[in-house]
């Protein structure tokens, strides 16, 4: 009796991980045809025939690991319980599997549109951002509701079809034998090539790892879309889960903890230095002032603030005239060859407020934190200079535990939007214009200050009146380019990027004509997310203006083809306005030492072109001649990329002691 069950049980399943997978490809390939606009123009019907088997063979681990469950739980308890129906369970699992696979599948769309990639690594970032905030913009921007309601009728849709198929079909029966040796080797023949079926499975259409097939490896088409099409969502989810696993666990790209004495040996500039102490070898002191010190210092980290609406080729947008207009003025220092320190927002703060490198732990989070401030951090050094240190936010306090946050590592003060009675304009915070014009009420009655400011307008749910706040939406329209996709969502977030822009430079302006002792940083806590073009480049889709502006400076402040990210703003800044002498703490390098690289988790930018870090791809940046070698440059970006991410993974981690390395 066993037997008969088992051999019955064995065949839904197999039915069972047909469906699946046909359900799996299914879906991909309606995301193909319905997102085609996103394909490379020169894309052929064999790539994307390619693309379609890979995705097969990869999707056959999903499909794998799915009906794997429903083996142990439906045909492995039938097998100790051979009276007990188990359909139920399998049509209880088969039901979970699809409505994740169904929900997965409408979420893929905005996403796509939102990080021009699938499921990574930002999904696990969201789950420690602000749930419901992420919850109401989903409603707000991302039309949850339908897409929820959609995922549903598609549950119901496949599940009673998964019913018919699978379990009201008939089975075959076991066949009888009446030679018992044949029958042993029937059953002997199935035992086997159950685990054999799973190997190949688990190896994507292999037997084994030198030709399987896995999301690391997955993308061999030419076309950028069809790679990211070729990872179902359950390999994508996966590639999230993965990648930040590896990140904290100290499996980085470059990263070492074996050198860490090595690296800071480099960081310190010379090998006499031996200490069990990490503080001595991140020891810098400054040259001498460059400019008059300044009694107000703005850091401005501008929400999604790319780089590419400053491109000469969009200028007829008009939606970065502002900054544009600040860089063209004398008293301005401008360079394009700059990264942000990470994909989101609170990286950007994070590797701002405590001098450190993005690897993908949550410095906001860490016990650490909150236990004492990093020797890197920038506040107590800023203290030292006779500065008290603010920060001011559009959003709320609570949001990722900023202000918590903050205030550990030495701020002053924290103000949101809830702290000078700004009126809420979405779930994020408040209008942008709000939270300048209550920095600039506080002004008249501050000591020197250091001003760390994040804005928050130009984010989702782009909910703004643009028409009141004078943006021309139509106008807007006629002078996107062809290749503009998306078009109504596409101006309204260049709408949004506007009103930053025209915000922020208003203050610059105004507070330079009260205060005309102050000094602007101005940048962007990351790009990815408003893009023009179905395919950006990656200078495009990733690089952040940095502008210095104010008292002193001016076009030759820096070396022209100066190259940095995020964590080399405050020493650089230590660099220009500290007398001779002065001690601070820094991973990073002062950009007056005329830095090389700016990087962040997956990309790199030099003052010639960007690339990413673990793959070959490359591109010159805009303008640079074609016969430029990247491969210097590749290489310089490892040699900094593993001290870095080595030195603050070990801070994080460990601490300044290096008596563990011994």
């Amino acid at each position: 009796m066993r037997w008969n069950k088992f051999f019955e049980n064995i065949q839904k399943d197999i039915k069972s991980y047909i469906f699946l997978l046909a359900l799996i490809c299914l879906y991909r390939m309606y995301f193909i045809y319905y997102m085609r606009d996103f394909m490379d123009a020169s894309t052929m019907p064999s790539d994307i025939m390619l693309a379609l088997w890979t995705g097969l063979r990869i999707s056959l681990k999903s499909a794998g690991a799915m009906v794997l469950l429903t083996f142990i739980f439906s045909t492995g308890v039938n097998i100790l319980l051979p009276k007990l129906n188990t359909d139920k369970i399998r049509l209880f699992l088969a039901g979970i599997y699809i409505s994740i696979l169904s929900i997965l599948f409408q979420a893929r769309f905005p996403y796509y549109r939102e990080f021009r990639t699938t499921f990574n690594q930002q999904v696990m970032h969201g789950l420690q951002d602000d749930i419901y905030a992420l919850f109401i913009t989903m409603i707000d921007q991302y039309n949850l509701p339908l897409r929820l309601l959609t995922a549903i009728l598609l549950t119901m849709i496949f599940y009673k079809l998964f019913k018919r198929l699978v379990l009201i079909t008939k089975t075959v029966g076991l066949p009888h034998f009446e030679n018992v040796g044949k029958k042993y080797l029937f059953e002997g023949s199935i035992l086997i090539l159950i685990p054999l079926f799973m190997l190949f499975m688990r190896f994507g259409g292999s037997f084994n790892y030198t030709n399987s097939i896995n999301w690391e490896n997955a993308g061999i088409t030419r076309d950028t879309f069809l790679n990211e099409c070729i990872l179902d969502d359950i390999q994508a989810v996966y590639r999230g889960y993965s990648s930040s696993k590896r990140m904290a666990e100290g499996q980085i790209s470059g990263m070492d903890k074996s050198r860490i004495r090595e690296f800071s040996q480099q960081v310190a500039g010379h090998t006499d230095l031996q200490s069990d102490d990490i503080t001595p070898y991140l020891k810098r002191n400054t040259q001498g002032a460059r400019i008059a010190r300044p009694k107000h210092i703005f850091i401005i980290l501008g929400e999604s603030w790319a780089q590419w609406p400053m491109l000469e080729k969009y200028k007829d947008l008009h939606v970065a005239d502002g900054i544009k207009g600040l860089i063209a003025e004398d008293q301005a220092f401008y360079t394009r060859a700059f990264m942000p320190n990470g994909d989101f927002t609170s990286t950007a703060i994070t590797g701002m407020v405590s001098g450190l490198s993005d690897i993908n732990i949550y410095v906001n989070y860490q016990p650490r934190t909150f236990k004492e401030t990093y020797v890197t951090a920038m506040a107590p050094q800023f203290h030292k200079l006779g500065y008290k240190v603010d920060f001011w936010y559009a959003g709320f306090p609570s949001w990722d535990r900023i202000k918590d946050f903050s205030l550990a590592q030495g701020f002053d003060r924290f103000f949101g939007c809830a702290d000078y009675n700004a009126p809420k304009q979405n779930i994020w915070g408040t209008k942008d214009a709000y939270l300048f014009a209550a920095l600039e009420d506080h002004l008249s009655q501050e000591d020197p200050t250091v001003h760390l400011i994040m804005t928050s307008s130009n984010h989702p749910p782009y909910n703004l009146d643009l028409a009141k706040e004078g943006f021309d939406i139509e106008k807007e329209l006629a002078a996107l380019p062809p290749e503009a996709v998306d078009r109504e969502e596409l101006v309204k977030e260049l709408g949004h990027y506007w009103y930053m822009d025209k915000v922020v430079t208003a203050f610059v302006k105004k507070t330079m004509a009260k205060y005309p002792d102050s000094l602007f940083i101005i940048t962007g806590d990351h790009a990815e997310r408003m893009n023009l073009s179905a395919m950006p480049t990656m200078f495009e889709k990733h690089s952040v203006p940095l502008l210095i502006y104010g008292q002193g400076v001016t076009k030759n402040l820096l070396p022209q083809d100066v190259a940095g990210g995020h964590t080399n703003i405050v020493p650089t800044l230590f660099e220009l306005i500290a007398p001779a002498g002065f001690e601070y703490y820094s991973i990073a390098d002062s950009m007056t030492n005329h830095t090389e690289v700016g990087f962040n988790r997956d990309n790199w930018i030099t003052k010639n072109g960007m690339g990413e870090i673990d793959t070959e791809k490359e591109e010159l940046l805009p303008g640079i001649a074609t016969s430029v070698d990247l491969s210097a440059d590749r290489k310089k970006v490892q040699e900094k990329t593993a001290v870095m991410r080595t030195l603050s993974w070990w801070l994080l981690e460990k601490g300044t002691s290096l008596a563990e390395d011994k």
